[in-house]
């Protein structure tokens, strides 16, 4: 086994922002073969999804490649994780479209300047995020709303590239307008059947080896297949778009020129884009990394993929995501370090330096059924289902999300995402489950009387479980549940007492409000009393200075304690259950 030699500490600096150095220093020649065979694979998605999903971000294939190779280099350097992927993404280049089109207004080389900056600018919100220690804003897209938000973009991506696998294009924006723009398509009979034939042939493979043999590289048979087929029958002389020979060599490192009154919407992209990109690498670094048995610093995966995008944004590329499906095929491919990637990279770099021609004759049905097949897998439909059974609630957000993004727009969708988790987030808080507690026969503790309907109460004392903290949007709501369950109890109860663990915070509108609620039932002969107080929100309630209104001999450590301090005060009679 080999024995890692400790690093000095300026190296140690270095390695902490630099994992990639670190890397290399420890690395094991064991792992070489595996790590070179993990890239020679990769490299088969590689080149296709890069191209296609360039194009669904509305610029040239060939910056798809440019963008594959250099985030992947600086990945490798930045990034922690030893297998994560990054690279062109489908979730993202609805986005970067809807962001940099508008503004291109039809120019090809605005538009790579734009998404260059637009790249640019969502390097800087990562990094800075990575900086600041702010991973948790991922968690503003919760899984219902994120699982929304990827159906209704999968139908978006879906109907926008039906025309480009039925042989014809539009000038369509919108949802509802591609769609009626496509079926007037059909209609005037612009399919071109050999497109179609290819795109579906494509389409038909990628789906099927993914359900049949899922580690067989389907889109690589695809796109070998639909060369062959394009050169055999010459596909581009009955009318078939084809791939065409692309430019030869990488581009040098260039600052985008875009005009300034431009930055404030590329700026507002930038944003909904990022959290989609932080969102995805928290959740696909930590998914592999729990699989693989090692750890990942959050933040600094967030200053890889920001260094990542600054990279693509400097070489006429356009903002990259972590993605999951490479992933996949990188970890089952064996890789054990970021040198899976960098042979990606540097095979792909081979390509474009020596034989650009290789893809001249790919037709473009099939990247049309890439993007469509990528599309497919962003539907999920198990987890819809799942929702809809186990509750409805979060299923109608995630439909809500979903008609946002197909019907207002992809980014304004991203916006639509976040507010709406953020309601429900309120909502809960403002309106939490609250409960009385009874001894039911036969079970230790105290128990939630709706569920257990047998469960027996204390003559004379009113248990009552609250489980939120309190502040000043449900402190009223507290209030009333309380004088509700006091008006509703035959006889009034001497005693209420709240089972107080769920309670992780008092604000001060909150802590006023208990003094008032002290006050108004001392007044009705009714004692107001606290169990599991967690030890903060006790120094809160002293702070606050509340003691002086609620008695500190009422605040218990458990409920068992407070129903038998209140035994003793009713005379220990026999009627009273024993926890």
């Amino acid at each position: 086994m080999k024995t890692e030699v400790a690093a000095s500490p300026r190296l140690a600096r270095v390695e902490r922002w630099m994992p990639g150095v670190r890397a290399l220093r420890t690395y094991e020649r064991s792992w070489l073969s595996r790590d070179l065979i993990a890239g020679i694979v990769l490299v088969t998605l590689l080149v296709p999804q890069g191209m296609a999903y360039a194009e669904l971000a509305g610029l040239p294939a060939i910056t798809g490649l440019y963008t594959t190779v250099i985030c992947l280099i600086a990945y490798a350097l930045v990034g922690p994780s030893p297998v994560l992927v990054l690279g062109p993404d489908s979730s993202l280049g609805p986005m970067i479209a809807a962001t940099i089109l508008p503004l291109a207004a039809g120019s090809q080389e605005m538009a790579i300047a734009l998404a260059g900056m637009l790249a640019i600018l969502v390097g800087l919100i990562t990094v800075g995020a990575g900086l600041a220690r702010l991973g948790f804003i991922a968690d503003l897209l919760s899984n219902p709303v994120r699982t929304g938000y990827l159906a209704g973009l999968a139908i978006v991506i879906f109907i926008g590239q039906l025309p480009k696998l039925f042989g014809f294009s539009t000038d369509a924006d919108g949802l509802v307008n591609e769609a009626r723009a496509f079926v007037q398509g059909l209609g005037e009979g612009l399919t071109n059947p050999w497109a179609l034939g290819i795109g579906l042939l494509s389409l038909g493979i990628i789906l099927g080896l993914k359900r049949l043999r899922p580690r067989t590289p389907g889109i690589l048979i695809a796109v070998v297949v639909a060369i062959v087929l394009s050169i055999v029958l010459d596909l581009a002389a009955r009318g078939v778009s084809v791939i065409g020979v692309l430019p030869q060599g990488f581009p040098l490192p260039t600052f985008p020129a875009v005009p300034v009154a431009d930055m404030p919407l590329l700026l507002a992209g930038a944003v909904g884009i990022s959290l989609v990109a932080i969102g995805d690498t928290i959740s696909v670094s930590g998914g592999f990394a729990a699989r693989a048995g090692y750890e990942v610093d959050g933040n600094q995966e967030l200053a890889g993929i920001g260094t990542a995008n600054l990279a693509a944004g400097l070489f006429s590329g356009f903002a990259v995501s972590t993605s999951g499906s490479r992933t996949a095929v990188a970890f089952q491919s064996g890789a054990k370090t970021q040198l899976t990637g960098l042979v990606g990279a540097a095979l792909v770099l081979l390509m474009l330096l020596v034989v650009p021609g290789l893809v001249q004759a790919m037709p473009q049905p099939v990247l049309a059924a890439v993007v469509i097949a990528a599309s497919i897998s962003l539907f999920d439909v198990a987890e819809l289902r799942r929702l809809f059974r186990v509750r409805k609630t979060e299923f109608a957000l995630a439909v809500a999300c979903a008609l946002g993004v197909m019907f207002v727009g992809v980014l304004e969708g991203i916006v639509i995402a976040v507010a709406l988790s953020v309601i429900y987030i309120f909502k809960r808080a403002w309106a939490p489950y609250s409960t009385v507690l009874g001894k039911a026969p036969e079970v230790p503790g105290w128990h939630d009387i709706r569920r257990y309907p047998d469960a027996e109460q204390v003559p004379g004392l009113l248990i009552v479980r609250w489980s939120a903290p309190l502040f000043f949007a449900n402190a009223n709501q507290f209030r009333d549940r309380i004088r509700a369950l006091v008006a509703a109890s035959t006889p009034p109860p001497r005693w209420v007492l709240v089972a107080a663990e769920p309670i992780t915070d008092i604000d001060t509108t909150a802590g006023s409000m208990l003094a008032d609620l002290d006050l108004e039932l001392n007044a009705a002969g009714i004692h107001l009393a606290f169990a599991e107080l967690q030890s903060d929100v006790r120094d809160t309630i002293v702070r606050y200075g509340l003691l002086q209104t609620i008695d500190e001999g009422h605040l218990y450590g458990s409920v068992k304690e407070g129903v038998e301090a209140f035994r003793r005060e009713a005379g220990g009679g026999g009627a009273v259950p024993h926890p």
